[in-house]
């Protein structure tokens, strides 16, 4: 069975309103196929407060309701995404911000992908252009992907 890391930019899809939202049919069939066992997802404990902040983030702005993003956090945990400590990653985390100029954020979730020797599945493209070549980084608009 297939294995990813997801940051919250793949997560997010499954809850926003797809109008202005792209990618969301690939984070739809990702979410299918991890429901029916297909595919196995994992995400760092960060994963949660990136994820908590987008939909705060979306609430100001009218995307959802107040009562909408905290009924996407509920429904969020209960998928039983399995989850990885952020602190067995950031050493890690750290040494391929300071090599790839990303965030310690980002590079989280590459070590997540790293440790466990599997892919991050995100739907950050420019994250992709810059971390792709040297780290198992793949973008959510990939063909094949999923």
């Amino acid at each position: 069975m297939k294995t990813f890391i997801l940051d919250a930019s793949v997560g997010a899809k499954w809850f926003l309103p797809p109008a202005a939202e792209p990618l969301t049919q690939q984070a739809q069939h990702l979410l299918e196929n991890y429901t029916k066992g297909q595919v196995r997802l994992m995400v760092p404990d960060l994963f949660w407060s990136e994820l908590g902040n987008v939909f705060w983030k979306s609430s100001l702005r009218g995307r959802l309701s107040k009562d909408q993003a905290a009924n996407s956090i509920t429904q969020a945990r209960q998928l039983g995404l399995l989850v990885l400590p952020t602190i067995d990653l950031v050493s890690q985390a750290f040494k391929i911000a300071v090599t790839s100029g990303r965030t310690v954020y980002d590079s989280i979730y590459i070590a997540a992908a790293v440790s466990e020797n599997t892919e991050l599945l995100t739907a950050d493209e420019r994250l992709v252009n810059a971390t792709g070549a040297r780290f198992p980084v793949r973008w959510l608009g990939a063909p094949g992907i999923v």
